[in-house]
């Protein structure tokens, strides 16, 4: 249980001031003169009981929440950058390469009648995609390029203390810079060795597959906090060769 030691603490700090209350009542009944003070006394330290269980327990339980939903709301707004200048146009190339791509293109298609349940089985589709990478349909000097101009705002987002509260982000994050530093670390994209073209393969399925998880994650958030943003992260689906954002 994930509060459970709060849940115990909580009821042996209640269940303390309740004895002591009963105490308090059964040794001094009466109102004579010389109970007074230890009735007080006795009174105030099970009082002191409570005070640490509504205070310091569920106070500060609600403004942790509060401080963790501000994080994440910081955290959506990197999310949302990240998508903005390399996420999306990174996931339309590397998608490219999918020759599984037709199994997303039929399973990734959020639009406004999307509910919650359709995002969860998305996501299950999506743990049993296989995705079989080639790269020879991808523009590898162009990928280069692209991570390569990107490295320093890659980092930067690394850099970003929000990101403790989203750890598969930081994965993504450093597996698409791991990519790009790959790819620049070779004089020649052209003709490379089957072994070093699976090896380079292998780098960018890691990449597509977290970034494919993350792009599903990063619509929701869209369509319920952003529904102008949701509409063209729908009519530019990464997933969809045919996709254009213009509305017809």
């Amino acid at each position: 249980m994930k509060y459970r030691s709060e849940v115990l603490l909580t009821t042996a700090l209640v269940g303390l001031a309740a004895v002591l209350f009963a105490l308090r009542w059964a040794i001094f009944p009466g109102n004579e003169l010389h109970n007074e003070m230890w009735r007080f006394l006795l009174g105030d330290v099970a009082f002191l009981f409570l005070q640490v269980a509504i205070v310091t327990i569920c106070i500060d339980r609600l403004l942790r929440a509060r401080e963790r939903q501000a994080t994440l709301r910081k955290l959506n707004m990197v999310i949302g950058a990240f998508f903005s200048e390399v996420g999306s146009s990174l996931l339309k190339r590397l998608a490219a390469a999918d020759r599984n791509l037709g199994d997303l293109h039929r399973e990734l298609v959020p639009s406004n009648a999307w509910k919650p349940a359709d995002y969860v089985g998305a996501k299950r589709f999506l743990a049993g995609h296989h995705a079989v990478m080639d790269l020879s349909g991808c523009d590898l000097e162009g990928l280069k390029n692209h991570l390569v101009q990107e490295k320093r705002f890659l980092l930067s987002l690394l850099g970003n203390q929000a990101l403790l509260e989203h750890e598969a982000f930081a994965e993504l994050l450093w597996a698409v810079t791991h990519l790009g530093e790959e790819l620049e670390a070779r004089r020649s994209l052209v003709d490379i060795p089957s072994s070093d073209a699976a090896h380079l393969a292998n780098d960018a399925r890691r990449a597509y597959t977290q970034l494919c998880a993350q792009w599903l994650d990063y619509v929701r958030h869209l369509q319920s906090d952003y529904p102008f943003l949701f509409s063209l992260a729908v009519r530019t689906n990464p997933f969809d060769p045919k996709a254009e954002a213009v509305v017809y």
